[in-house]
């Protein structure tokens, strides 16, 4: 219990500060931005309270803001995400359900479950955020080009992570 809550905090850390320091700096044209951060969100147990994991969602999204200064822009769309999580889980869940004490991983359920899981869910948090980053519908195709963009993008270099850090 200890050590994935330590291991939590780490991942934590470690996202955020690559968020800020290497993703930040990484912007092709305005188009292709890279939110790994979610990851974080989309990586807690199975069997985490919902309430853990919107107060975590919170946390993540206000550091961001801290860093970018964007006052509640990442807070409110990753808070979004992390409330339709548990929907999207049920929603994509094996036949047999979720083994106890397994993650969401690809090594779990596979390159389709998982892509699946992380794509609804990134989409999800790129819709929202930009569209109340820009709080317009001016410029709506443009806009939703971004997202679109954006979230192969975040979808792609989270599916990588995936395959370099979690070994089976």
């Amino acid at each position: 219990m200890t050590n994935l809550f330590l291991r939590n905090i780490g991942r934590f850390l470690f996202l955020v500060l690559f968020q800020v320091l290497v993703l930040d700096n990484i912007q092709l044209g305005g188009y292709l931005i890279p939110f790994m951060y979610v990851l974080f969100i989309l990586l807690m147990p199975f069997e985490t309270p919902g309430w853990l994991l919107l107060v975590s969602a919170f946390f993540l999204g206000f550091s961001i803001d801290l860093f970018e200064h964007t006052p509640g822009v990442h807070a409110s769309a990753t808070v979004f995400m992390a409330f339709l999580r548990p929907a999207v889980l049920k929603i994509i869940a094996p036949r047999e359900g979720y083994e106890p004490n397994s993650f969401p991983r690809i090594h779990f359920y596979g390159v389709s479950w998982f892509l699946q899981y992380s794509a609804i869910l990134v989409f999800s948090h790129h819709l929202f955020l930009f569209y109340l980053e820009v709080f317009s519908l001016s410029g709506f195709f443009n806009t939703f080009l971004r997202i679109i963009l954006s979230s192969i993008f975040s979808i792609g270099l989270i599916i990588l992570s995936q395959f370099l850090i979690f070994k089976k």
